[in-house]
């Protein structure tokens, strides 16, 4: 089973470079956060616990996030293989992950695209007016992006030796040829498998 995690900040590219690479190998994109976002816009009960954990730019719990991978993960089209978009977030999630990763049998690659903060801020502002997320604001995107800075480097330092980094900066194609560079050595359409 292949699985890819994409990590880095909000607003680095993840989804937008998930999707791209997911349609290219045929395989699931996971985004928790597109996830939490559409159980918020139903008003299921976790709908509204996520919204409200959302808008206040906090993240929402660790076991509950895994629970719901966990059962994203075992539905029929994640069987030839996933990307984790933007999960795990900390140390504690990476650990869990691993577990069940290990019971599904997949050794993932697990990429960084790393964005300078003035980037991000300006990217975050720019989709906010485009898409109207809630999770956006700026007061919440700044505490969003400051919980990131203190998780990210436990969390690259568990993954030390398994993970690479690229660049976010650029066009979109530009970090996708890098992403793929990274992940296989050369662009999917190139005949990777």
């Amino acid at each position: 089973m292949r699985a890819i995690i994409l990590l880095g900040p909000p607003g680095a590219g993840k989804g937008t470079q998930a999707e791209r690479l997911a349609a290219a190998l045929g395989v699931a994109h996971i985004s928790t956060g597109a996830i939490l976002r559409q159980a918020a816009a139903e008003g299921t009960p976790l709908g509204l616990e996520a919204r409200r954990i959302m808008q206040a730019g906090d993240l929402v719990s660790d076991e509950l996030v895994l629970g719901i991978v966990e059962e994203r993960v075992g539905a029929d089209d994640c069987r030839g293989g996933f990307i984790l978009d933007g999960y795990p977030r900390n140390r504690a999630q990476a650990e869990a992950l691993d577990d069940l990763l290990r019971r599904l049998g997949a050794d993932p690659a697990v990429v960084n695209i790393a964005v300078p903060s003035a980037e991000l801020e300006s990217r975050i502002r720019l989709r906010r007016l485009d898409t109207g997320r809630e999770d956006d604001a700026e007061a919440a995107v700044r505490r969003r992006l400051a919980i990131h800075e203190a998780e990210s480097r436990p969390l690259l330092d568990h993954y030390r030796g398994r993970v690479s980094e690229i660049s976010g900066l650029g066009s979109r194609d530009e970090v996708f040829e890098r992403l793929q560079e990274r992940i296989f050595g050369e662009p999917v359409g190139a005949g990777v498998p």
